[in-house]
């Protein structure tokens, strides 16, 4: 059975997967989510991890796995390191709906 990422879709946000890796990389990950979840997210390549420090996701020269939440003017307001973040979908949804809501308050 997929797991999937409409659990997200309420969220009145803008949701995508930020990778350091290289084009081809983010590729076959983006197909392995498609394939475990029944869909994928669009990818925004950051080569630079700028965007993966800011979110203060940055582990030396590769990015923690996990999630951040920014507010519209690009301030992370939130952020959790998960390796398993997509197994633990329903836990993930639960963390950025709350952080999300008390954004909206």
């Amino acid at each position: 059975m997929h797991q999937n990422l409409d659990k997200l879709e309420d969220l009145d946000a803008n949701i995508y997967i930020v990778s350091n890796d290289q084009p081809e990389q983010q590729l076959e990950l983006y197909n392995a989510l498609e394939e475990k979840m029944g869909q994928s997210l669009p990818f925004i390549s950051d080569p630079e991890m700028k965007l993966i420090e800011r979110a203060d996701m940055k582990n030396g020269d590769a990015a923690y796995r996990g999630y951040a939440l920014m507010d519209t003017k690009g301030n992370v307001v939130f952020n959790k390191v998960n390796d398993h973040w997509g197994e633990e979908i329903d836990k993930t949804t639960e963390d950025l709906k709350k952080e999300y809501e008390e954004l909206s308050k």
